[in-house]
């Protein structure tokens, strides 16, 4: 009768260490912190937050540890022996120049990094991944990025939905981590988030809480 509620959620996140020209990531302590702020604020029903990974700002050389962090949320998945349980991965990355609270929407299979990443990698118009063919190939989240959006704008953030996640390594993860989860039944968003002198680390404490508890939320 639709009497039950969202089914059980196991999110997955992941933040990154600092790059060039952001020496102190907000993401790597926002994903650190988030376990111990939850347990203090009160999981919403039916969610569990899985692991909280911090990922090395680097695309090719970076990959296999990236799957075997995507690999994780699987196994546990499958020790549980439930297929009731969605899996969702959320990826934090900074937009230094931001303002605003961005859900991305999608990801190109284009890597052009304006500097080298953190492993000396500085690809121009490359694909990805190859086998999916143009650099112009998209992937695109299948949650409800507007919904979203709209429960956390009326929660008073400023939260914008984006279809641009850039061409470096933040629209690298999130392309591999789209393709991995239309492949393996799970779900995949990237989150954009400010500075911290732009926006202070309590306020995007809280605004990853709530994100976490709309998409709890969301069946």
């Amino acid at each position: 009768m639709g009497s039950e509620g969202p089914s059980a959620v196991t999110i997955h996140m992941t933040g990154f260490k600092k790059f060039h020209g952001v020496p102190e990531n907000p993401t790597e302590t926002i994903v650190s912190n988030i376990r111990e702020y939850m347990n203090k604020r009160g999981l919403p029903k039916g969610l569990t937050l899985g692991s909280c990974s911090i990922l090395e700002t680097a695309g090719h050389g970076a990959v296999a540890s990236l799957y075997k962090t995507l690999q994780l949320a699987i196994e546990e998945n499958d020790s549980e022996l439930t297929n009731s349980r969605r899996v969702i991965w959320v990826h934090f990355g900074v937009n230094s120049g931001a303002t605003k609270f961005a859900i991305e929407h999608q990801a190109f299979n284009e890597a052009t990094f304006r500097c080298p990443d953190e492993m000396g990698w500085k690809p121009q118009k490359v694909p990805i991944i190859p086998s999916d063919g143009a650099i112009s190939r998209t992937r695109e989240t299948s949650l409800p990025i507007q919904e979203i959006a709209k429960a956390l704008s009326k929660k008073g953030y400023h939260v914008m939905t984006s279809d641009d996640a850039g061409r470096f390594v933040c629209n690298y993860v999130y392309y591999h981590s789209l393709r991995f989860a239309e492949e393996n039944g799970i779900k995949s968003l990237f989150v954009h988030v400010p500075l911290f002198f732009t926006v202070d680390e309590e306020t995007q404490m809280q605004f990853a809480a709530s994100l976490l508890e709309a998409l709890a939320a969301f069946d």
